[in-house]
């Protein structure tokens, strides 16, 4: 149809120094040894919903966090 156009959402680019993104990468993966591991070291439920503002539940945070984990790691 001449004159129409299409409005799309676009994502912002964000950029981290590679120093930043192996920090990010580690700290997710301690964060998510820290909620799937049991014991007094295991990051309590409050602490946990506390950490994604209680929009996932425990079990998908720590996936969460070790898939971005990896996911920055493999493209260091």
């Amino acid at each position: 149809m001449p004159g129409s156009m299409a409005i799309s959402h676009t994502d912002a680019l964000v950029m981290l120094s590679h120093t930043d993104a192996e920090q990010l990468a580690t700290v997710l993966q301690e964060m998510s040894g820290l909620l799937e591991q049991p014991g007094g070291d295991r990051l309590s439920d409050a602490q946990a919903e506390a950490l994604c503002e209680g929009k996932m539940r425990r079990d998908e945070l720590t996936e969460w966090s070790r898939k971005l984990s990896g996911y920055l790691r493999d493209h260091l």
